[in-house]
């Protein structure tokens, strides 16, 4: 397996448990079941993290701008998921979900980075 395929499955690893962790318990009020609720942000996950990780990288923009993109596009592109496997949850719950588990799991990049002594 190539260093980037494995630099993905490790930060995407990370990702999806702060994510499920977050996430889940707050979409118990749409969905009773807790194994369609973890399924659902896994693959609302699988849908955004590898454009986070392989295309917007690559864009031409500042690193600011790069890292503004990526963020919006995967709190958008999850809180849409939401609503659409949901139409019954509210889109200011949806966004509060999307929200709170981005944010938590950028949090963890930025610890994790800083430990690691990665840029």
């Amino acid at each position: 397996m190539t260093f980037w395929a494995v630099n993905w499955l490790r930060a995407f690893a990370l990702t999806l448990i702060m994510e499920v962790l977050v996430a889940v318990p707050l979409l118990a009020p749409a969905e009773p079941r807790l194994a369609r609720r973890a399924a659902v942000v896994a693959v609302a996950n699988l849908s955004t993290h590898p454009l986070v990780w392989f295309l917007f990288p690559g864009l031409t923009l500042g690193s600011c701008a790069r890292l503004a993109i990526s963020e919006v596009w995967a709190i958008t592109a999850e809180l849409a998921i939401y609503l659409l496997v949901w139409p019954v949850l509210r889109f200011r719950r949806a966004a509060s979900v999307s929200l709170a588990a981005n944010g938590a799991s950028f949090l963890l990049g930025l610890v994790g980075a800083r430990l690691l002594g990665t840029p």
